[in-house]
C-alpha cells in the first residue's frame, strides 16, 4: 500500500496501454486545437468576446441572485437582518445580471471598474500591511504595482479590458500549442522502448 503523502498525480505513459496512450494524445490534440481556436476568436472578434464574457457574468449573477433570494426566504434559522440583507444582495445580483444582458459592454465597463478599485484597495492594504522584515520591499513593490495598475484600469477601462482580452488570447494560443506538442510527444519514449526491446 502506498503512502498517500507521497502520491503524485502525473500521467506516466510507461504505465498505460497503447490505446490509453492514443486516447490521451487525442485528448491533448483536441484540447489544444479548441484552445487555439478560442484564442484566435478572442483576437479576431474582441467585441464579440467581451460581450460573451459579459453574458457569462450575467448568467452567473442571475443564478447567484436567485440562490441568494431563495436562501434569504427559506433560511428561517437565521435572524431577520441576515435574511433581509441576503435577499437585498440577491435582488442586486439579479438586477446586475439583467442590466448586463441589456447592455453587455457597459456591464464589462462596470466589471473593469470593480477590478480597478479592488486592485487599488489591495495595493493600499499591502502598503500598510507590509512586514518589517526583509520581505517588506516585495510587499511594497506589489502594493505600488497594484495601485498603479488599478489607477490605469480606472483611467482607461476600455483599453484595460481589451488588453486583458489580448493577453488572455495569447496565453490561450500558447497553451494550445503546448497541448498539441504534448499530443505529438506523449508516449513516444514508451513506443521507442517497445521497438528497441
Amino acid at each position: 500500500m502506498s503512502d498517500p503523502s507521497t502520491t503524485t498525480y502525473t500521467l506516466n505513459s510507461a504505465k498505460l496501454t497503447a490505446s490509453q496512450i492514443s486516447g490521451v494524445r487525442w485528448a491533448f490534440a483536441v484540447g489544444g486545437i479548441l484552445t487555439i481556436l478560442l484564442g484566435v476568436f478572442l483576437l479576431v472578434a474582441p467585441k464579440a468576446s467581451l460581450v460573451a464574457v459579459a453574458w457569462i457574468f450575467a448568467v452567473y449573477f442571475l443564478i447567484a441572485g436567485i440562490a441568494r433570494i431563495t436562501r434569504g426566504v427559506v433560511a428561517r434559522e437565521h435572524g431577520g437582518l441576515w435574511r433581509v440583507l441576503t435577499i437585498v444582495f440577491g435582488v442586486l445580483l439579479l438586477a446586475a445580471g439583467v442590466y448586463i444582458f441589456i447592455d453587455p459592454l457597459l456591464g464589462i465597463g462596470a466589471l473593469v471598474f470593480v477590478i480597478g478599485v479592488s486592485w487599488i484597495v489591495e495595493g493600499v492594504a499591502s502598503l500598510f500591511d507590509s512586514a518589517p522584515d526583509v520581505s517588506r520591499w516585495i510587499t511594497v513593490l506589489y502594493g505600488v504595482i497594484s495601485v498603479v495598475a488599478g489607477v490605469f484600469v480606472l483611467a482607461n477601462p476600455l483599453l484595460a479590458a481589451v488588453t486583458l482580452l489580448l493577453v488572455t488570447a495569447f496565453f490561450l494560443i500558447a497553451a494550445g500549442v503546448v497541448e498539441i506538442i504534448q499530443a505529438i510527444t506523449f508516449g513516444k519514449q514508451v513506443k521507442r522502448a517497445g521497438l528497441a526491446g
